[in-house]
């Protein structure tokens, strides 16, 4: 893809020449309904997100899909233009750039509050005892994240038709915040589908957690998944991005490379970067520079805390922590007052009242054990505040306090700064595990955890000298002056379009080595143990084909197959959905163990068999739904493979939009016959209702194989692409190691690790030789050996199948 050119405006805006389309759970205004005129009006939004990309979004003819606040009867209502006398920066945003989601109210408020408010948010803040896992509220979540994807494809449609025949890149498809985590796998499934060219890109505005709280979420793989969709996945700092690849890396099994900050996900490299997002400074500085002062600070000095009521603000434990400085240090008596602006939030929330009524109690108690007759410790203000009274008590305040419990960025430590217009500033007082307290290193770091510490550090800042206060908050002007957030637009920017001029190392994973295995597999099998390896075969050892008779073995993995198999230490046996026949055929490889119809039938070195038996009703059924489907179902490139004991229904040749219909029918005729429908690669099986599997019939060979204490006796890989590989990689959990051979973006799976394609099988299997190869044969090498009983051919009845069924590990 061509780059993007960034150009920076007279105002310092960036642009582009390809259109943005953001997309974001709100759009960057408000609409309201007059109720004189019952005619939609617009109101302005605030925030950093609507200051920094919409003037890029209007420039360069993008577009803006969301939600407009408002659940219209009429989905189709236009959305109105801005007012005329409008200075916000959407003023110039036209109604034919936006693009409107409208959702069920319920659905909605369930995806909201339900899901993102009551779940995501703790969560993610690290709170995870708050959260409430609802699988309803996460069904909402999925069905309104499907929704954005189908407008914001048509904000796509809508953008590439404008721009047809000019020379722009293609359009950046900007998707933000944990609201939208889904959206970016149905969006790139739908571009690729309708041939729509597009770059993808996520911004997550909030914490991204570790791993032993990320996994604590029932939907952890989906949620990794739908990010993932995405080409650039941006937080706000280096932690998140850290703790974001370690994620994929130890829920999904991907490859990563934590030192460029890449995963490989879906056959795709995918860039994570940090992406810390500024403030309108020059807009701050004036609006200082304007103010009129509210806080007579002649004989006061002012500890000031902005905040909306959240419990992951920290305000209790800043409470307790200014009643804990009046203790320890009396003389800031009627000298310091603490001036704490809290913002209604969620009020309609159980969690969020009772936040509230335990701050005024704490407000109160405090002040009436300190108040005197001349002051007052704390005035506590529970209302809205507009910027311009904020830049004034920004101005003013001696001390601001941003000490939250958990925050992704917080911009009011960085809108403080922008405000410390005088000659003899204030200090910053801001809390670790808040994303500015990353790189707001002139400021004093404070843990709200810890009370008494946080009142030794406020009587710090109160006491600081001014050359000392000075220099730091020089230092701190200068660096926001600088990463405003036009820069955090033009480093966004500059990730998602010029990527060869990135400055983080490289943008593409390397090719899966030798060597990584060393890290996945030396550790586990050592040196002194010897090794079953399980293998699927088509999209395993050999690629996918239109036809299965196409998907033949390459002869480098042939080789390699065909060495470990002469191994003393190592055992080979492929399993596979072809017919136990036909798998030997395409492998050619004698000595090794093969079973078909997934593991329904096995062949084992010496010759012997082992066959499931299937109801006799169902010997005849195969044929009528053969039949069946043949009559119904193979047309337009659909076909059914016959394997005997099942069938496969193939529809990889079919047209996408003529998929959906035959395939339900195909399902609804397999099970009507009483057969079970399994997906497959393009394709749908029709297995017998027997309790057999890849799992059981993996258990099998190994204990047929190794006696009971197969899995003491040895280590043991499995290796395959598809979801009746799940079944084996569910038995052997914990037993093996397991990989899943996947290109796909969308992919639960159960495998410890993943591989991007059949090329990284023969790596691993290069590994395994030259691991293996060295050894000196052993005595006690891994033969074969024929439980009791077995014959040539071994038609086990139903008794022994019975007892088969229910094998011990």
């Amino acid at each position: 893809m061509p780059d993007t050119e960034i150009i920076v405006t007279n105002a310092g805006e960036p642009s582009t020449k390809a259109s943005l389309i953001v997309v974001s759970n709100r759009l960057p205004f408000v609409l309201i309904r007059n109720p004189e005129t019952d005619e939609l009006e617009r109101r302005a939004s605030a925030g950093g997100l609507v200051t920094a990309v919409c003037p890029v979004v209007i420039k360069g003819s993008g577009l803006w899909v969301g939600w407009s606040g408002i659940h219209l009867k009429d989905p189709n209502e236009a959305i109105p233009e801005s007012n005329p006398d409008d200075q916000t920066p959407t003023a110039g945003l036209k109604s034919e750039q936006v693009v409107s989601v409208n959702i069920d109210s319920k659905i909605f408020d369930s995806y909201y509050n339900g899901c993102c408010n009551k779940m995501f948010w703790p969560l993610f803040h690290s709170m995870p005892g708050r959260a409430n896992f609802g699988g309803e509220h996460w069904h909402d979540y999925v069905t309104v994240n499907k929704h954005f994807a189908v407008r914001t494809i048509e904000a796509l449609e809508k953008c590439l038709a404008k721009n047809q025949g000019s020379e722009k890149s293609p359009p950046i498809v900007w998707i933000h915040d944990y609201h939208l985590m889904l959206a970016a796998n149905w969006v790139r499934e739908h571009a690729e589908e309708k041939n729509l060219p597009c770059r993808l890109a996520f911004f997550l505005h909030i914490p991204f957690p570790p791993w032993d709280i990320f996994r604590l979420l029932p939907w952890s793989d989906e949620i990794l998944q739908g990010m993932l969709g995405c080409d650039l996945v941006g937080f706000h700092i280096q932690d998140y991005c850290l703790n974001f690849v370690d994620c994929c890396q130890r829920n999904l099994g991907c490859r990563v490379d934590r030192n460029n900050l890449l995963v490989e996900h879906g056959g795709r490299t995918v860039r994570v970067r940090p992406l810390p997002i500024g403030i309108p400074y020059e807009r701050f500085v004036n609006l200082a520079n304007s103010a009129t002062r509210v806080l007579n600070t002649s004989k006061m000095q002012i500890i000031l805390g902005v905040d909306r009521l959240d419990y992951t603000k920290g305000l209790v434990h800043r409470l307790m922590a200014f009643e804990a400085l009046l203790l320890k240090y009396p003389q800031h008596k009627e000298k310091v007052s603490l001036l704490q602006i809290s913002v209604p939030s969620r009020t309609d929330v159980k969690e969020y009242r009772e936040l509230k009524e335990e701050v005024d109690q704490l407000v109160g108690r405090i002040n009436g054990r300190f108040t005197t007759a001349n002051w007052a410790p704390i005035r506590y203000i529970y209302d809205y505040v507009s910027q311009t009274e904020l830049a004034a008590l920004y101005m003013d305040a001696a001390v601001c306090l941003v000490t939250p419990l958990r925050d992704g960025m917080n911009l009011v430590a960085k809108e403080f700064v922008a405000c410390q217009i005088n000659e003899s500033p204030g200090v910053l007082v801001i809390s670790p595990f808040a994303g500015a307290g990353e790189m707001m290193h002139e400021a004093l770091l404070c843990n709200p955890y810890e009370v008494n510490e946080a009142a030794e550090v406020i009587h710090r800042a109160l006491t600081m000298p001014e050359d000392e206060r000075v220099l730091r908050m020089t230092r701190l002007r200068r660096r926001e002056a600088e990463c405003d957030v036009s820069h955090w637009m033009r480093c966004f920017l500059k990730a998602v379009g010029a990527l060869e001029m990135d400055d983080v190392g490289t943008t593409i994973m390397q090719p899966v080595s030798v060597d990584d295995f060393d890290d996945y597999l030396l550790k586990y099998i050592g040196y002194n143990h010897k090794l079953a390896l399980l293998l699927d075969y088509d999209g395993t050892l050999a690629p996918i084909a239109p036809h299965p008779d196409l998907a033949t073995l390459s002869p480098e993995i042939k080789n390699v197959l065909y060495k470990l198999s002469n191994h003393s230490d190592v055992y080979v046996a492929v399993i596979s959905g072809r017919n136990v026949d036909n798998v030997k055929k395409m492998v050619g490889i004698e000595g090794i163990t093969y079973a078909g119809n997934h593991g329904l039938e096995i062949l084992h070195p010496d010759g012997s068999k082992f066959v499931h038996p299937m109801p006799m009703e169902y010997e005849k059924k195969v044929s009528d739904l053969l039949k069946a489907l043949q009559d119904s179902v193979c047309r337009d490139g659909a076909w059914v493979e016959n394997k005997g004991a099942l069938l496969t229904f193939h529809y990889r040749d079919t047209p996408n939009h003529l998929r959906g219909a035959m395939v339900d029918k195909a399902r609804s005729l397999i099970e009507k016959y009483g057969f079970k429908a399994t997906e497959a690669h393009c394709a749908l099986e029709a297995r017998p209702p027997v309790q057999w599997n890849k799992g059981r019939a993996s258990i099998y060979i190994l204990r047929t194989s190794f006696g009971v204490d197969w899995n003491e006796r040895i280590k043991i890989i499995y290796v395959g692409d598809d979801l009746t590989d799940e079944d084996a990689m569910v038995a052997l959990k914990g037993m093996a190691r397991t990989f899943r051979v996947t290109s796909s973006d969308i992919v639960k799976t159960a495998a410890d690790h993943r591989l991007p394609s059949t090329d990284s099988v023969y790596t691993l299997l290069k590994w395994v030789e030259r691991h293996f190869m060295g050894r000196k044969a052993r005595a006690n090498s891994l033969t074969y050996r024929p439980t009791k009983g077995d014959g040539v051919q071994m038609q086990m009845s139903l008794e022994v199948a019975a007892s088969a069924n229910n094998l011990e590990v």
